[in-house]
């Protein structure tokens, strides 16, 4: 009787893929290393992963998937667990109704589709993947969640000791090989790994999470046992130095890290909330900090004005935008350029984000008198050519900033405002004067940051004419989207784009300030000008592929 297995063998033998000899060389290979029978035939390099894959395929009658260019569904990966996922070589990738898609290696198995049925309650349709690519797929899948939970398992036995009393016992020599020390290392690893810019710890009354800002959006990566709230924050706040005796005030801190060759800061924060101190850490990796404005993806005039502002001797160049916008790095990026031994540089900062050579970098601390203007007055005292404040906050530093920007020093300074032609009401709302803003101001920024389309799975979309005409885009021009696939984890996006709005103060925009103009009468003079607004900028990222029309539509509006 021919078993599946010939029948596979005997597919590659009819269709000249493989010969009598290289079978039984692939047999030989088999009995002495164990593993499958493509494995063995792989491995002597007789039959590619792709054409014993198809082959497959056309034996057991089943669709063959590329995990690399197949979307596969998150959702669907906490439905079947990852040791099952390892056991079987499977990997849950789509659901439609009751039915799942299950990539699998070996989709004769009918013990691992019984197995998943009885687990998932759900009807399961086979599709088969090569060993090779499905592998790599469930390690990266499964990655983040097998390597914590197999840390739960030792913590587990460990839980009934860690009581609220008991938290300062983690500081001891035996506290350092502590489950919950290799858990807390864990978390911050795998957060570097998946490059994410924050991690979030959040106790709840009967849970706590933990969740990863990857690419500006929050996913939820584990929930630790609540009964670890204590030791887990307690283990954060020893690394950040902080006291951890006290939970009723706020609190700030650093850890510096060395992962692999990477050498990591994070800005810890911890919050008092209701059910226990809420922590959230911002990473700081130097070695993925870009200080080439050229980088930027800018279009050509913005990165002209943006030379020509901050190659003068004297004046203010201000950066606008929400939090986490990426204004910290435009301003050290001017730096950086600017940076020779020919000049003496300042910074004002809160925090202190990357510690650049060749600039004096002061920590603002408000709770002894150091804030930002403050330090600007003594910064006037120690003969500065250029001076950035991280951001003018009140009359008092917005003052001091335009003056000594009239007074031979060039001025680097952040606001939180939507817009570049907002920003000049907002100072004069302030109090400052309107001859010291037009005086004093040589350009302004807005900027934005939106998700880039992953170039592993970019494909163009169709979309009817009027919806593009309701963005503001021709029709028939052609837009993008990612589908989804293994390089960004299923979301269709990789990395971040900024998206910038550069208004450079010319002297028809001086005399309009000077009368106190409306936001929109400066912003049409701007635009005539020459100035793109922040959707303009968003719609030309849209027509050069570069980011989809809902990150655009979510981070800009239409000027009034």
């Amino acid at each position: 009787m021919i078993t599946t297995k010939n029948k596979v063998a005997a597919k590659l033998l009819s269709s000249g893929l493989l010969n009598e000899e290289g079978l039984q060389k692939a047999q030989e290979i088999q009995k002495k290393q164990g593993g499958s029978l493509g494995q063995a035939l792989i491995r002597a390099g007789l039959v590619d992963e792709n054409a014993l894959t198809n082959c497959m395929g056309e034996v057991y009658n089943l669709p063959v998937l590329d995990l690399d260019t197949n979307q596969v569904e998150l959702e669907c990966i906490d439905l079947v667990p990852g040791d099952v996922a390892r056991k079987f070589q499977v990997l849950p990738v789509t659901r439609r109704g009751r039915i799942l898609t299950v990539a699998m290696a070996n989709p004769s198995n009918i013990f691992a589709i019984d197995d998943i049925k009885f687990i998932t309650g759900l009807d399961v349709q086979a599709a088969v993947v090569g060993e090779l690519a499905i592998k790599k797929a469930i390690d990266k899948y499964y990655a983040t969640a097998d390597s914590l939970s197999e840390i739960m398992e030792g913590i587990e036995a460990d839980i009934e000791v860690v009581e609220d009393e008991e938290d300062d016992d983690i500081t001891g020599q035996e506290g350092q090989n502590a489950p919950v020390v290799k858990l807390v290392n864990t978390l911050l690893a795998e957060a570097v790994k998946m490059g994410a810019s924050d991690i979030h710890i959040e106790p709840y009354e009967r849970n706590m999470r933990v969740r990863y800002r990857v690419d500006g959006i929050l996913q939820e990566v584990m929930e630790p046992p609540i009964k670890l709230k204590n030791a887990i924050i307690s283990r954060l706040k020893i690394m950040s130095e902080l006291d951890i005796a006290e939970r009723r005030i706020p609190q700030d801190g650093r850890i510096k890290l060395k992962i692999g060759a990477k050498k990591i800061d994070l800005r810890v924060s911890t919050l008092p909330c209701i059910y226990g101190e809420k922590v959230v850490m911002r990473i700081l990796d130097k070695g993925n900090l870009n200080l080439d404005l050229a980088d930027f993806n800018m279009e050509e005039k913005a990165i002209k004005d943006i030379y020509h502002a901050i190659a003068q001797p004297f004046g203010m160049v201000l950066v606008t935008g929400p939090t986490g916008s990426g204004k910290t790095t435009t301003l050290y990026s001017c730096l950086s350029k600017l940076n020779n031994p020919d000049l003496n540089i300042m910074t004002a900062e809160d925090p202190v984000e990357y510690n650049i050579d060749g600039i004096n970098q002061v920590q603002v601390r408000e709770e002894v008198g150091l804030t930002f203007a403050a330090a600007l007055k003594a910064f006037l005292r120690q003969d500065p050519n250029i001076v950035m404040v991280g951001e003018i906050r009140d009359l008092e530093t917005g003052g001091i900033a335009t003056k000594a920007a009239l007074t031979g020093h060039l001025v680097l300074s952040t606001l939180h405002t939507n817009d570049a032609p907002s920003t000049i009401n907002r100072m004069m709302d302030m109090g400052i004067e309107p001859f010291l803003v037009a005086s004093s101001t040589l350009l302004i920024m807005a900027q934005r940051l939106v998700r880039r389309i992953c170039s592993g799975c970019k494909e163009e979309v169709q979309l009817p004419p009027e919806a593009l005409r309701d963005i503001g885009l021709e029709p028939g021009t052609p837009v993008f989207a990612g589908k989804g696939c293994n390089k960004c984890g299923g979301t269709g996006y990789s990395g971040r784009q900024g998206l910038y709005e550069v208004m450079p103060i010319t002297s028809g925009l001086r005399d309009m300030i000077l009368d106190r103009a409306s936001t929109s009468e400066i912003r049409n003079l701007a635009v005539q000008q020459g100035m793109l607004t922040l959707r303009d900028d968003g719609l030309v990222k849209i027509r050069k592929g570069i980011t989809t029309i809902e990150e655009v539509l979510r981070e800009t509006a239409v000027a009034d």
